[in-house]
C-alpha cells in the first residue's frame, strides 16, 4: 500500500467525499453541493483520491462522474486486516539493537528461557 492511500484517507473531508460516492458516481458540482465545499476544494480533494488510486472519473458528456474503485479500497481493507490480524511476537531485545540495560525492563521482552514455558511463544 502506497502511503499516499493513508494520506488519502486521513482527510476527513476526502473521507466524506469517498462516502458519498459509496453508492453512486458524481460530478464536481454535485459532490460541492452535497459536501458543502467550492468546486475548487472538490476538484482539489478529487485529484489526491485519483492519485491514490482510490476513484476514478468517467466522462459523461461535458462532465467526469467520479465513482470510488471498489477492487482497490477492497485491497487497501485487505492490507490493514493483514496488519490487524498479525500475531504479536515477544521483543527479542538484543537482536532489535536494543542494549541490555532497556530490553530487560520492556514490558513486552520475555527472556528466552520463559518463551519455552509458553504453549505458543507469545505474550
Amino acid at each position: 500500500m502506497d502511503a499516499n492511500v493513508l494520506k488519502a484517507l486521513g482527510d476527513p473531508r476526502r473521507f466524506e467525499l469517498l462516502q458519498l460516492m459509496a453508492d453512486r458516481s458524481y460530478c464536481v458540482r454535485a459532490l460541492a453541493r452535497r459536501s458543502q465545499l467550492t468546486e475548487s476544494a472538490v476538484s482539489q480533494h478529487l485529484k489526491i483520491l485519483r492519485e491514490a488510486g482510490l476513484i476514478y472519473g468517467i466522462r459523461i458528456g461535458y462532465y467526469t462522474h467520479y465513482r470510488v474503485d471498489k477492487d482497490a479500497l477492497g485491497q487497501v481493507i485487505a492490507e490493514l486486516e493483514m496488519i490487524r490480524s498479525a500475531e504479536r511476537k515477544p521483543c527479542d531485545g538484543p537482536f532489535y539493537g536494543c542494549p541490555e540495560s532497556e530490553y530487560v525492563r520492556c514490558p513486552s521482552y520475555v527472556p528466552v528461557e520463559e518463551r519455552a514455558k509458553t504453549e505458543d511463544g507469545t505474550c
